[in-house]
């Protein structure tokens, strides 16, 4: 496994209930414009003549080995001295050419660039998905989950994944290659949300329809199309999107979570029915539980909160951030002693680095005094 450290790609999911020489310098351009017809396929991966110049003198100088090239590859993209030095941006959802023109990308857009240069470069590279990430945030009363694209790249019979973000977030389960249609989903999905972001809904709405396009039978794309037709005001189009999301898949957590809401509103008596399909998702989902833990935190509704924690834990005993989360907990209910415990149990998880944070934690919590008399 290759990695190395930049970012994830955004993929919108529920609205909240109440709501070699030495490189050239990058050519400055302003923020990608909001723009009323989405940017052509053709140009998304599209690698400009300069750069493809530089893959051929930098990758396919001396006629490498397929594993040199993906060397090569490798420090290409992240080398700010001999390569494109490549910064993370989280909001850097771009094309190739825009990409090679600012030297920032997000996960998505990391990905687009190593899958056209590999190509360039004769390696036989794909697009992989993970899906929901521990990753999550709250933007004006929507919720924007987390998924996460990286690059595989296939040599002989290993398989490799290059991916820039594999120390940074939380990556419940291995990649599973996908389509290159889905990749460009996936970044047509991306600009959707940025532009919902900037309170274009009726223009994200049009990236949004060439995403499904490219992959109807991706019930994501459903389930955020859905949630932009309700900020742009059309309830009767998101509960149809909504719907069509859990026909492709009946399980998908965000699509139920966005039923509920939309059905609470108008106060349906079928809501019960999706809120009961939503709980027993969730009770086997780590991540639903790890959040829900949060949100009964913030609460105060720490019993619950513990428990939502340590279901988490049971679901995924390997996580050090959900004992992280539990020892917190014990500590706000005066439960010292557990939550020693359970930041050792972090401790004992992670890297050297994270361990040290721990360890200095857990050496703060004393545990009370028992006084005899």
């Amino acid at each position: 496994m290759l990695s190395w450290v930049l970012a994830a790609a955004l993929a919108l999911q529920a609205p909240v209930a109440t709501s070699s020489a030495a490189p050239p310098a990058a050519t400055a351009i302003p923020p990608v414009p909001v723009v009323v017809d989405p940017i052509p396929q053709e140009q998304v991966m599209a690698l400009p003549p300069e750069l493809k110049a530089r893959v051929h003198e930098v990758l396919l100088a001396g006629d490498p080995s397929a594993t040199s090239r993906m060397q090569r590859l490798i420090n290409f993209v992240v080398d700010d001295k001999n390569g494109l030095g490549m910064q993370y941006d989280e909001s850097a959802t771009y094309t190739v050419t825009q990409a090679y023109a600012v030297r920032k990308a997000n996960c998505l857009t990391f990905t687009l660039l190593v899958l056209a240069v590999a190509k360039e470069a004769g390696l036989e590279a794909y697009p992989q998905e993970i899906g929901e990430t521990l990753s999550w945030r709250m933007v004006e009363g929507t919720i924007y989950r987390e998924n996460h694209i990286n690059a595989g790249v296939r040599i002989g019979g290993h398989r490799y994944s290059i991916d820039p973000a594999a120390d940074l977030i939380f990556l419940p389960r291995p990649p599973t290659r996908v389509s290159h249609e889905r990749l460009l989903a996936h970044y047509y999905n991306n600009v959707a949300v940025d532009r919902l972001q900037e309170g274009h809904a009726d223009v994200a709405l049009k990236d949004m329809a060439v995403a499904e396009s490219l992959d109807p039978t991706y019930a994501t794309l459903w389930s955020n199309a859905g949630v932009m037709a309700l900020h742009s005001g059309d309830a009767a189009t998101a509960e149809r999107n909504y719907r069509r999301a859990l026909s492709l898949d009946p399980s998908d957590a965000s699509a139920l979570f966005n039923m509920v809401q939309i059905l609470r509103r108008r106060n349906d008596p079928s809501a019960v029915e999706y809120q009961q399909r939503l709980s027993r998702v969730e009770q086997r989902d780590p991540l639903q539980q790890f959040l829900q833990a949060l949100d009964y935190e913030q609460m105060g509704n720490y019993p619950r909160a513990i428990a939502s924690a340590r279901r988490a834990i049971q679901l995924m005993p390997e996580e050090h951030r959900f004992y992280a989360a539990l020892a917190r907990l014990y500590e706000r209910v005066g439960d010292h002693t557990r939550a020693r415990s359970a930041l050792a149990s972090a401790h004992s998880l992670t890297d050297d680095k994270v361990r040290e944070m721990y360890r200095v934690q857990r050496d703060m919590i004393h545990a009370p005094v028992v006084q005899r008399h």
